[in-house]
């Protein structure tokens, strides 16, 4: 979810007490950052990790980012930020550039005040910019083009030793312990909800089995590539927020990008358009077309369950569960 909007918040939104003790993490942190004059946080957002922008007087504001525990490791963290520097200077891509600390450390770790495990904090560069509305094709085209090159990229970078990311396949989205929790605890669960859904589960399964994991297919992605997480400022176009970049398959990037409006009248248009821009930098096979709403209805059963283990956002859950039902039997009377 994106550092820079007001995206469905985690639990720890939830929990005063401990964004409380998440804000003086963010506060202690700016120790460690060479910053002589006077400055503070200020919460843009909470997802799976806090942001705060960092005003500091006299300069440009920049941005905090604190982790949420148990969801990244060091050096998973550390891998994210090797892959935006590395597009950054392959390809020209505008990605958030890192500030690294007094001793030069990118990601640092500070103290919980509640005693327990210390939170992995990253200091980044403030982009300006806004992201377009969900109606925006244009923008959809921009999209695309940008995936295609970061596809293109991953298909041929020789990661770092030691680099190491999520893998979101079905058995991480919906196996014995799925990374967002069950989609079978989503909010507004019955048993024709679970019925239509259980056999949608079961259809992309077969489907993406059938699709394979082969190099073309499956590699290294964004994973939330949202116009949320695409910033454009005076016609510069940026792409931040990398935290739930993995491996997946590519074609996942383009079911992550109508997440939350899948349902939408325009979203075929959007679809449209975004592979009208991939194709100006990358190719799309007649096999991959054939999956597009596949990928589009593996992510909505993703967000089935990341709505019900995020109880600041239940209120999204039940029309969302209602709507992704009829999703569903739309997606199952045609490729079922």
């Amino acid at each position: 979810m994106s550092d820079h909007e007001s995206s469905p918040a985690h639990d720890l939104s939830a929990d005063g007490d401990v964004l409380e003790r998440v804000t003086q993490v963010a506060q202690s942190a700016l120790d460690l950052y060479d910053l002589d004059e006077i400055a503070s946080v200020v919460l843009l957002n909470v997802s799976e990790n806090a942001t705060f922008r960092v005003n500091i007087e006299g300069r440009p504001p920049q941005v905090l980012r604190v982790h949420r525990r148990d969801y990244h490791s060091p050096a998973a963290i550390e891998s994210e930020l090797d892959w935006m520097e590395a597009l950054r200077r392959d390809t020209g891509m505008r990605t958030p550039i890192v500030i690294p600390s007094r001793d030069r450390q990118r990601v640092v770790e500070v103290p919980d005040p509640s005693g327990g495990p210390s939170r992995s904090v990253v200091m980044f560069e403030f982009i300006p910019g806004g992201e377009p509305a969900n109606e925006d094709a244009k923008a959809f085209e921009q999209l695309g083009e940008i995936t295609a090159v970061m596809h293109a990229h991953s298909r041929r970078w020789q990661r770092p030793p030691g680099f190491t990311r999520f893998t979101w396949d079905m058995d991480t989205a919906f196996g014995a312990t799925p990374r967002w929790g069950r989609w079978q605890d989503g909010i507004g669960m019955g048993p024709s909800e679970l019925e239509v859904l259980g056999r949608l589960e079961a259809t992309l399964r077969q489907r993406l089995d059938k699709f394979g994991t082969g190099p073309d297919r499956f590699g290294l992605v964004h994973a939330d590539t949202r116009l949320a997480n695409l910033l454009i400022d005076n016609g510069t176009v940026s792409v931040i927020d990398f935290d739930d970049s993995g491996f997946s398959w590519f074609l996942y990037d383009l079911g992550t990008s109508v997440s939350f409006f899948e349902h939408q009248p325009q979203v075929p248009e959007l679809l449209d358009a975004w592979m009208t821009g991939y194709r100006r930098k990358g190719v799309l096979t007649k096999e991959e077309e054939d999956e597009i709403w596949t990928f589009v209805l593996f992510r909505r059963l993703l967000l089935v369950a990341w709505i019900g283990s995020h109880s600041a956002e239940r209120e999204l859950g039940a029309p969302y569960t209602q709507q992704s039902c009829d999703l569903a039997e739309g997606y199952l009377a045609k490729f079922a």
